[in-house]
């Protein structure tokens, strides 16, 4: 069983940005260095997991295929990230019905008729949207930290929320043991769907024998 960790997620001005490091642990071992769990669903939608790796290839294939099968209709209408959002809730709490659960937890992301949509969907249906959310050890982490700066500044700038993801992922790979420095970012705006990767973050260690436990 091959899991990825933390996924972001910052509403910003004008779209909507979401990272995940490239991380693929078997239990305690880092077995696979450079995974995505990032997923392009069309032209405004983005989609980001943590948890079972298999159960999100599995939920990517379906998605791929559903936005072909609409995409073959040819009515000029896509998927906005508000159906996406919907249509997952129903497939987790019906897994999650059958006793037989997608374990993972996915952040849905996009830009549609001018507004940003945010939205978290888990293994057992629950849902939500929200300017910033995080999934994993950075609902813990980083979660507080983003909050934080909508507080002091609610309306971000693309940069802004750019510098506040890359900082809360390189606090992730220093306290989170299953984090990579290895990872991706997804950006949608009005232009469509941008995703960047596989970017590095710079890290310092050291300071490392300065902390009690450490070795």
């Amino acid at each position: 069983m091959v899991t990825g960790t933390s996924v972001l997620g910052v509403k910003f001005e004008g779209g909507v940005i979401i990272a995940a490091d490239m991380m693929g642990s078997y239990g305690s071992l880092a077995r696979f260095r450079n995974i995505s769990r990032l997923l392009r669903v069309n032209d405004s939608t983005v989609l980001g997991a943590s948890g079972d790796y298999a159960d999100f290839q599995y939920l990517a294939q379906i998605i791929n295929q559903m936005v072909i099968d609409e995409e073959l209709l040819g009515d000029g209408h896509s998927y906005s990230p508000k159906a996406i959002h919907s249509w997952l809730t129903r497939v987790m709490y019906n897994r999650r019905s059958k006793i037989n659960p997608l374990w993972n937890t996915v952040v849905i992301g996009g830009f549609y008729n001018g507004e940003s949509f945010l939205g978290y969907v888990d293994m057992l249906g629950v849902a939500y949207e929200a300017p910033t959310l995080a999934t994993g050890y950075g609902a813990y982490l980083a979660q507080p930290l983003m909050r934080e700066a909508l507080e002091k500044k609610p309306s971000l700038t693309k940069e802004e929320a750019r510098d506040l993801i890359e900082r809360c992922m390189k606090i992730l790979y220093y306290r989170d043991a299953r984090s990579f420095n290895r990872y991706e970012v997804a950006i949608v705006t009005e232009k469509g769907v941008e995703v960047e990767g596989p970017l590095t973050l710079e890290a310092n260690w050291d300071i490392a024998h300065l902390v009690s436990g450490f070795e």
